[in-house]
């Protein structure tokens, strides 16, 4: 019995219960409950069983009773259902559940049967969202801060895609405004061996792209200053994008959008309007837009921000608030129902007045954007880029480091709590490193099977009822949980929780390893019990392998 077939067999007995309890009393009248109001959690005590539900206590006062005494109504409902070994009321009215041996184990063969899709479900179907994260300026290589939302954002994306909802992965090209004019100076710059201008982009890495520039583009030097740094702004701003999109790939990081800026300054050759400049009518048009001091201004205020917003100032410059208002806009045309952004720890500023936009244009700003802000991390013992100068570049971490590493170390912490990690012992092969503790239960998971199957064990027999010792029970339970923990993870944006729950399961694993055979000793003949093991040692890598693939890491098979 799966943890889901539990749920809808005890939603079906209190649904009954509350259809009894409706007739004559005006209290059961007004109760209704949903599959998801039935929940299911797993008892910190073992010795409390396998699985325990708060319904009566969530129905009690409605229904105008005591917990308990609901609770004892439905108890002999569920201690009927086939499979349930022993049903107990709890403190103030917890039902405890406890399985039978059999429909315990046969999770193993749910999961194994579901192969790589164990986990997956179904809480978000229906919801489309944009999940925009790292977007850093492309004026210069990622750097260790960008490295922890680029994980984080790629595991948040994958734990939604994973529960139902369609996701597109976003990248905000900044590739307008001064910074992207200082770059194409520094860049004809270091083409004439001259020192950087004055806020200009420093860095071996400038040079480099100069050198690129001008094998693609000989004669820089002879064209005007104001063309010649045009040209090496454009040429040398792809150069650069395309090494951001290759470190990004190189972290397992895919984008199903890269975004220009541009896109949204650019006049459309029909109207001749910039979507910045169809964002400013449509909002006027909702009666959010006014003139005063000679500026274009949006009136946010209205909607909880601090203070109203400047679309275009005095001198008719756009402001980056413009730019905002008509990526939002076009990103709500495109049909997301929810916009996320995560932003880095110096943005908060920008929640008020995004939520505040997400209002003006029509939208629920509790329903349908989400802002995230990731602290800042460090990586003890991380060496300065020698390209890029005074920052810790993604290309050097990777190869000190490794993606599997990083990736998991950066998951496994909520984005909102700042971050200081351990560069060596991230590089042990030791079971005080995490993300090895779980990868390498993966590959014992794999190397058991392998060893098997050169003694004749296979899958041909699956007795769950044989798997009795204490250490299978545990681990039985823990495998049963990666739906459910991946379900949350999505519904709270919080990827670490399946990290942490994948070192549970690695834990239980270790353990039972040590205490069960699934191969014979000497000349003792392969029975069913070694075979009902090999299936427990396989759905125990499926789920391994699983959890990991949600957090973007490798699963190995031999460490």
């Amino acid at each position: 019995m799966t943890p889901e077939d539990l749920s809808s067999a005890l939603f079906d007995i209190v649904t009954a219960r509350l259809d009894a309890r409706r007739v004559g009393e005006a209290d059961a009248a007004a109760v209704t409950i949903s599959v998801v109001d039935v929940q299911l959690e797993r008892p910190r005590n073992r010795d409390h069983g396998d699985w325990t539900t708060n319904i009566a206590m969530k129905l009690a006062k409605s229904l105008g009773t005591n917990p308990r005494a609901f609770a004892a109504e439905i108890v002999p409902e569920i201690e009927a259902l086939d499979g349930v070994a022993k049903v107990d009321v709890a403190g103030p009215g917890f039902i405890n559940i406890t399985l039978e041996t059999a429909a315990a184990g046969e999770i193993v063969r749910t999961i194994l049967n579901a192969g790589d899709s164990y986990g997956h479900n179904h809480v978000l179907d229906g919801l489309s969202v944009n999940m925009e994260f790292v977007s850093a300026n492309p004026t210069g290589p990622l750097h260790l801060g960008h490295t922890r939302w680029a994980a984080l954002g790629d595991a948040i994306a994958r734990v939604l895609s994973a529960s139902g909802a369609e996701v597109t992965t976003e990248y905000y090209i900044n590739d307008a405004g001064n910074q992207m004019d200082n770059f194409g100076a520094s860049v004809l710059a270091a083409a004439k061996g001259e020192p950087t201008p004055e806020g200009g982009y420093p860095g071996e890495y400038i040079q480099e792209l100069a050198a690129k520039v001008l094998a693609q583009v000989p004669d820089l030097l002879d064209l005007p200053e104001k063309e010649a740094i045009a040209v090496a702004r454009d040429l040398g701003y792809l150069q650069q994008l395309e090494e951001i999109k290759t470190s990004l790939e190189n972290f397992n990081v895919h984008f199903d959008v890269f975004f220009s800026e541009r896109t949204l300054h650019a006049p459309d050759p029909e109207t001749g309007t910039s979507l910045i400049d169809q964002a400013a009518v449509r909002l006027r048009e909702q009666g959010h837009v006014y003139e005063k001091d000679d500026a274009v201004w949006v009136r946010t205020t209205d909607f909880g921000d601090d203070k109203d917003r400047v679309l275009t100032r005095g001198n008719g410059i756009v402001t980056y608030f413009a730019a905002d208002a008509a990526y939002y806009l076009n990103k709500k045309d495109r049909g997301f129902t929810e916009k996320i952004y995560l932003l880095g720890a110096d943005h908060h500023g920008y929640v008020g007045r995004l939520k505040a936009l997400a209002a003006a244009a029509g939208d629920d700003p509790d329903v349908n954007i989400k802002i995230l802000i990731g602290q800042l991390v460090n990586l003890n013992g991380a060496k300065l880029s020698k390209r890029a100068g005074n920052i810790v570049e993604l290309d050097d971490l990777l190869d000190w480091v490794g993606a599997d590493a990083l990736r998991y170390s950066l998951a496994r912490y909520p984005a909102d709590s700042p971050l200081s990690l351990d560069g060596e012992k991230l590089r042990e092969r030791t079971n005080d490193n995490p993300v090895f503790y779980v990868q390498y239960a993966h590959s014992r998971t794999r190397s058991v099977a392998k060893n098997a199957a050169a003694s004749g064990v296979d899958r041909s027999a699956f007795e769950p009822s044989l798997l009795t010792h204490e250490t299978e029970t545990e681990l039985l339970g823990s495998l049963q949980e990666l739906p459910r923990i991946a379900a949350q993870s999505a519904e709270l944006r919080e990827p670490h929780r399946v990290a942490r729950y994948l070192e549970e399961v690695a834990g239980h694993y270790h353990r039972w390893y040590g205490a069960c055979r699934v191969l014979p000793l000497g000349d003792e003949p392969v029975t069913d019990l070694h075979r009902t093991r090999l299936w427990l040692n396989d759905a125990t890598g499926q789920v391994i392998r699983n959890g990991l693939e949600l957090l973007g890491v490798s699963a190995p098979d031999r460490m």
